[in-house]
């Protein structure tokens, strides 16, 4: 599956499409119903034409995958749509996996001339993303693709996440149509991130914590444009490569640990790093601890991989 570089082409038509009123409680998507190719994740959804606009709108926030799948003419697409949705929910809410039974809505496939099943196409900002990606694949494949765009999505700046459940959770009373307030202190080193300039960013949040070293938001900001900062420019296959015929190369191994980190595999990050402590000692020990207190931060104290990564730290250690 080759690399699918995210572009903005024209917005979708949806004008062969019907409009019906959005469901009360706002423009979320509904949940996937009970069954189906894609149900069962807390970032899937199953598309129809009432929720199709919905799903669309979602793209606003993080990238959608769309999947086109039919159990009558093709089989093996009712497996990829249950992959992708798979992998989906390994990135915490950086994509939504949207399926699309064509054999229930035709109309959607129609309106978006889809050529054949099973097909993948990421939405992003309404649009297209990528060119079209047809055929089945295997569920590494899909791994590596959403790896690939979750990079392109990091080095863009771009770093919306979907809300987990929020796809069959109607709004509380009063919250209808109101958006989370974003904190004033934070948005230079944002705004940064938006425009690409990750030095600044990393300025930005530096000044935040000197300026106050208990700011825990700000901390983790901090760590995470530095996972940035070192990973710019750097080829993912060429560090793969040296870190794996370079076991004990501290710079070769938290390099990898950094990738690792941006494609949302925090859990191999963190593990990879820890071997690393227990097979070094002295000052590379330390560097390596060090560093992955880093990438600790960078997640959140409070994070279940980050409890999980703490104990196998104490456990290397001692």
């Amino acid at each position: 599956m080759t690399q699918q570089p995210f572009s903005r082409p024209g917005a979708i038509d949806l004008s062969a499409l019907k409009r019906p009123a959005p469901a009360a409680g706002g423009s979320t998507p509904s949940a996937a119903p009970a069954g189906g190719a894609s149900a069962g994740s807390a970032y899937s959804v199953a598309v129809d034409e009432a929720n199709f606009q919905n799903v669309l709108e979602a793209s606003m926030t993080a990238p959608v995958v769309l999947v086109f799948h039919s159990a009558t003419q093709s089989p093996e697409s009712e497996q990829l749509a249950r992959d992708v949705a798979t992998v989906a929910a390994e990135y915490d809410g950086r994509f939504l996996a949207a399926s699309i039974d064509v054999d229930a809505v035709p109309q959607i496939a129609q309106a978006m001339q889809i050529p054949q099943v099973p097909l993948m196409l990421v939405i992003l900002d309404g649009r297209p993303a990528t060119q079209p990606i047809p055929g089945a694949a295997p569920i590494d494949d899909i791994r590596a693709l959403f790896n690939q765009l979750a990079q392109q999505l990091t080095a863009q700046g771009i770093a919306g996440r979907h809300q987990p459940n929020a796809f069959a959770a109607p709004a509380a009373p009063g919250e209808e149509g109101e958006e989370a307030e974003v904190d004033p202190r934070y948005a230079p080193a944002q705004d940064a991130l938006a425009a690409g300039d990750i030095d600044r960013a990393v300025a930005e949040y530096q000044k935040l914590v000197d300026g106050n070293p208990a700011d825990a938001e700000a901390a983790a900001g901090l760590a995470m444009a530095k996972v940035l900062q070192r990973t710019q420019g750097v080829d993912l296959n060429a560090a793969r490569a040296a870190a794996a015929a370079s076991p004990d190369d501290l710079d070769a191994q938290t390099l990898v640990a950094d990738l690792d980190m941006l494609g949302g595999h925090v859990e191999d990050a963190f593990a990879r790093l820890v071997e690393l402590v227990r097979r070094t000692a002295g000052k590379d020990r330390d560097r390596a601890r060090e560093h992955l207190l880093g990438l600790f931060g960078a997640v959140g104290n409070d994070d279940p991989r980050v409890l999980k990564g703490r104990q196998a730290l104490a456990s290397a250690l001692f």
